[in-house]
């Protein structure tokens, strides 16, 4: 790896594989699911593709990643090993620790739908939906994201064609800010788009998190879009 802090040391060691810049990058798109160099590209703008080339070699050598065929023709795609998604855990908690920063909006940063895949599982994580019969969507920039309630906490994915009994459109910030608790469908009623019914969409908001699982984030002031 480029990076060696030379310290035996837990956080030492994890960061000599992962901390080099856009790794965790690449980790968050292939949570996601497996991806080809080019989905990988697109999906990491302003990477330099000799860069973004070197980043694998260098994962898939930590054993962080591998490499295979894809399921339909023989392009190369590249996963998760079973040691490497185990970073989903670290990069939930990173990304529930930067709620504070998120809710303030894009601020002219880049941002991909496809995000959420990743973001709301976190911001979910622990919480357990009245109703586990419901589901809904949530749709950002044009793209719908599917929650579904099961028996074990929510579901986050692709919608999968399923009759949904909400769909909830608004800007990122704000949903961001829904799923972490720190707003509530009132607070921003005049800034949302609802379609049917709204109570499924606050059974998966405002479901209370189990016994033991992660602690909600600390409010922060949303700076929200102005009403249209």
């Amino acid at each position: 790896m480029s990076r060696d802090y030379g310290q035996y040391c837990g956080l030492a060691r994890a960061l000599d594989v992962v901390g080099d810049r856009w790794n965790l990058l690449i980790v968050r798109e292939l949570l996601i699911g497996p991806a080809r160099y080019g989905e990988l590209r697109d999906g990491l703008p302003g990477i330099a593709t000799n860069l973004l080339t070197n980043r694998l070699r260098e994962l898939e050598t930590a054993g962080v990643i591998g490499r295979r065929l894809a399921d339909d023709s023989s392009a190369i795609t590249y996963a998760l090993t079973p040691w490497g998604a185990q970073l989903r855990e670290p990069i939930n908690a990173l990304i529930r620790w930067s709620t504070p920063l998120m809710v303030r909006g894009p601020e002219g940063d880049e941002f991909r739908a496809t995000g959420l895949l990743v973001a709301l599982p976190a911001l979910f994580d622990g919480r357990m939906p009245k109703d586990p019969s419901i589901a809904v969507g949530i749709s950002v920039a044009g793209t719908t994201v599917q929650l579904r309630a099961t028996a074990s906490g929510i579901d986050v994915g692709a919608s999968d064609g399923r009759k949904l009994d909400a769909v909830l459109t608004a800007e990122a910030q704000l949903v961001l800010g829904l799923a972490a608790g720190v707003l509530k469908l009132e607070d921003v009623a005049t800034l949302v788009s609802i379609e049917g019914d709204e109570s499924a969409l606050r059974d998966f908001f405002e479901a209370p998190r189990h016994a033991g699982g992660p602690a909600s984030p600390q409010p922060e002031r949303v700076n929200q879009p102005a009403s249209p």
